[in-house]
């Protein structure tokens, strides 16, 4: 009797297809309409991954380490003014803040950016290119590999 109740949504949501194959012989496919809700849930959820923002290897400019959380955050504002399309990090490493600039896929990109900031003379003393993983917008990376599309 408990089979019978468990089965019973299979064959309310199944929709079934009749084939012939050999002559004499025919096969009963049940396609679950379950299985569409499914397909559909995962091609949302896959289309809302390919929008987000990843991590890949690029390169930040390190610009200051110092302990003066005011200096720190001083630099921080002056660039967040002079280059709104670019992102500042500030990371607390004891006893030191370390301010770190841009997401950059290329060193070259980098480079050009510290010559830059450099002439500003926006920070005092040496800047550094670092390699780390770095945030990609998908609308980004496809502008730089069109061969992908």
């Amino acid at each position: 009797m408990m089979i019978g109740l468990l089965a019973a949504p299979v064959f309310v949501y199944s929709q079934s297809l009749d084939i012939d194959t050999l002559p004499g012989r025919r096969i009963i496919l049940e396609k679950d309409a379950r299985f569409e809700l499914l397909e559909k849930k995962m091609l949302e959820y896959n289309e809302s991954l390919s929008k987000k923002t990843r991590l890949e290897d690029g390169f930040r400019l390190m610009l200051l380490s110092t302990p003066d959380r005011n200096k720190a955050m001083e630099l921080r504002s002056r660039l967040l003014q002079l280059f709104p399309e670019h992102k500042v990090y500030s990371v607390f490493q004891s006893p030191n803040i370390k301010v770190k600039f841009g997401n950059f896929l290329e060193r070259e990109e980098a480079e050009k950016m510290k010559k830059q900031l450099l002439s500003m003379e926006l920070v005092q003393g040496n800047i550094y290119v670092v390699p780390e993983k770095v945030e990609v917008k998908p609308d980004k990376a496809k502008s730089e590999n069109p061969e992908t599309d």
